[in-house]
């Protein structure tokens, strides 16, 4: 068989090579392919490789095709444990894709500084270029990204030398915003330099080249948004499992016994939870009290967006069902608001620490983060609001339809204005 784009294939003696294999289960006696990761090596024989592809950016990556005719392996080179190669897959992706947030925050500083330096000291009507709102504006909001990519891949960061083996959510996130947030700012810092970010001696537009891939490998950011949503959503599907067995329980009379205690402290905990939420005490601001008093306002929203994150996840599955696979509209939208309070848990956390150790940049961090807050806040709100608003769940609708006739056209459905 043959593997396409893969990194440095026309280079490499040795492969991690990933194949289905069949592999018997003992309980059922059924034999099933499940994917084993393999080391290969070339001087094994019937490794060959295609020619480097033509590449839209990272021209200096050797990519291409590779080749497997009859290629033997010793048993010895199995990675892992036949049939466990998903895990093994899943462990790079997640080592690959938290690099690309740390990788990228270096990318991003890079860029503003020179978006900085042009407008320091470009003058234009009379006046530099930084002292116009505009321009202001565009600076600010590339900072604010590039702040809140950094204190995610610091945590990220933590997160895994802290000895935490489960941070696929986390490595998920990170790669989805640190590739939108880095794309974002060089199209920004483009766009300030005009023409002259255009020009290829600038070195912005090989930036940009090269950028594109980011939100393309190691997993595409859709898919790796549906992963996120659906991942997260099996914690919840587990505790509306736990409370729906404590529901069927007490209807059956099953109070006396060694279940009896958990079924009732499960219900009366789900009692109190929807009682509180009703009267608007569901938010509890756990994050205001370990963070700067400073940030305590924009901790408190954070909570209760969390909570309403909460609440609108247990409404889709209630509603939805095992169907919620297939509900990408929505599922877009639950993960958009996750990316964004996992991302803003990590500013306020971040600040804080500037703020408690007096750092000279803590002030500047304390504006940048504020802001920050405001506008995730709106950001999350409004993606909840739409898993319910009436308009946006017609539109979804609408949409599906629109692609539906692009697609059996196959081209755009309308002719161009004068009729051909």
């Amino acid at each position: 068989g043959s593997k396409i784009w893969i990194t440095g294939g026309g280079l490499a003696d040795v492969f991690t090579v990933f194949a289905k294999t069949p592999v018997k289960d003992e309980k059922s006696g059924t034999t099933k392919d499940k994917v084993t990761a393999f080391i290969v090596e070339r001087n094994f024989g019937g490794v060959s490789n295609g020619p480097p592809e033509k590449k839209m950016g990272i021209k200096c990556s050797n990519t291409a095709e590779v080749y497997f005719d009859n290629t033997h392996i010793p048993v010895e080179n199995v990675l892992g444990e036949v049939g466990n190669g998903f895990m093994v897959a899943m462990q790079i992706l997640n080592n690959g894709r938290f690099g690309m947030g740390t990788s990228l925050s270096g990318t991003m500083r890079s860029v503003i500084t020179k978006a900085a330096e042009h407008v320091t000291s470009r003058a234009q009507f009379g006046s530099k270029l930084e002292t116009y709102g505009t321009i202001q504006e565009k600076l600010a909001r590339m900072s604010m990204y590039h702040y809140a990519n950094e204190s995610m891949a610091y945590m990220v960061s933590g997160t895994m030398d802290n000895g935490y083996q489960d941070y696929q959510l986390e490595a998920a996130v990170s790669k989805v915003f640190s590739s939108e947030a880095a794309w974002f700012v060089t199209d920004e810092a483009i766009q300030i330099l005009g023409g002259m970010g255009f020009m290829r001696d600038c070195g912005l537009e090989k930036v940009m080249r090269d950028l594109r891939i980011f939100r393309i490998f190691e997993g595409t950011n859709d898919i790796l948004r549906l992963f996120i949503a659906l991942t997260g959503m099996q914690y919840a599907g587990a505790h509306l499992k736990e409370l729906q067995k404590a529901v069927n329980a007490c209807l059956k009379g099953a109070w006396i016994g060694k279940d009896s205690v958990s079924n009732v402290g499960v219900l009366m905990g789900e009692v109190s939870k929807r009682t509180k939420g009703g009267l608007g005490l569901g938010a509890s601001n756990h994050l205001s009290e370990k963070m700067h008093s400073n940030l305590a306002e924009p901790a408190s929203v954070l909570c209760q967006d969390i909570a309403t994150f909460g609440s609108s996840v247990e409404k889709l599955l209630m509603k939805h069902g095992k169907d919620i696979i297939n509900q990408q509209f929505l599922l877009k939208r639950i993960a958009d608001s996750a990316i964004d309070i996992y991302v803003t848990t990590c500013v306020l956390s971040r600040c804080t620490s500037s703020l408690e150790k007096g750092l000279d940049s803590a002030q500047h961090e304390e504006l940048m983060t504020k802001v920050w807050c405001s506008e995730a806040h709106l950001r999350i709100i409004q993606n909840l609001d739409m898993l319910k608003n009436p308009t946006a769940l017609s539109n979804f609708s609408l949409m599906a339809k629109i692609s539906e006739g692009v697609c059996s056209k196959v081209q755009p459905v309308q002719t161009n204005p004068l009729g051909f």
